[in-house]
């Protein structure tokens, strides 16, 4: 293999396994802002994309820990706090003058009903257009976190009714 300061590695980023090309070359082929999710450990980040010459730019962002502010007592890294994130992110870019995106999970395995699925529910939901198909969300009790309630009741007995609670103050925020 060729050394050297001057060598230069193609799909360097492929390489390093943060990158897939192909999916990001059609995802900017569209010319529609991309709806970026992405989840750590403890929280979910979502933000809306645009493709520049320079670089992409951050339009819109919404970060699960913000949740707080809307009365959710739950987890940040949880299923419902992906919904509710999605749904702060919509209402956060259609307040902006943005209406629709395309949804970008970048290299996060596409398990249907999962917590980036559960943040494109969430931003659906809130009215922002995201092309997708029904079958790969997930259903209205995950999203409500009585799953999470069915089987840890003594920490999160009134988490339905907190999702809720915090999903309509989400919504106040819509202009």
């Amino acid at each position: 293999m060729a050394t050297g300061p001057r060598y230069f590695v193609p799909f360097r980023r492929r390489h390093e396994g943060k990158t897939d090309y192909y999916a990001r070359m059609r995802l900017l082929l569209s010319e529609k802002p991309r709806m970026v999710v992405r989840k750590t450990n403890r929280q979910i980040i979502i933000q809306l994309v645009a493709a520049e010459l320079e670089g992409d730019r951050t339009l819109v962002a919404a970060y699960s820990n913000e949740l707080e502010k809307f009365g959710f007592t739950g987890a940040a890294g949880n299923t419902p706090a992906a919904y509710l994130t999605g749904m702060l992110f919509a209402v956060r870019a259609q307040n902006a003058g943005y209406g629709e995106a395309n949804l970008d999970i970048g290299l996060t395995r596409a398990t249907p009903g999962g917590k980036v699925f559960g943040a494109l529910k969430g931003a659906v939901d809130a009215g922002l257009d995201v092309p997708h198909g029904e079958s790969i969300l997930p259903d209205e009790d995950r999203v409500k976190g009585a799953h999470i309630a069915a089987y840890a009741p003594e920490r999160a007995a009134d988490l339905v009714a907190n999702v809720e609670q915090a999903a309509e103050a989400i919504m106040k925020e819509l202009k």
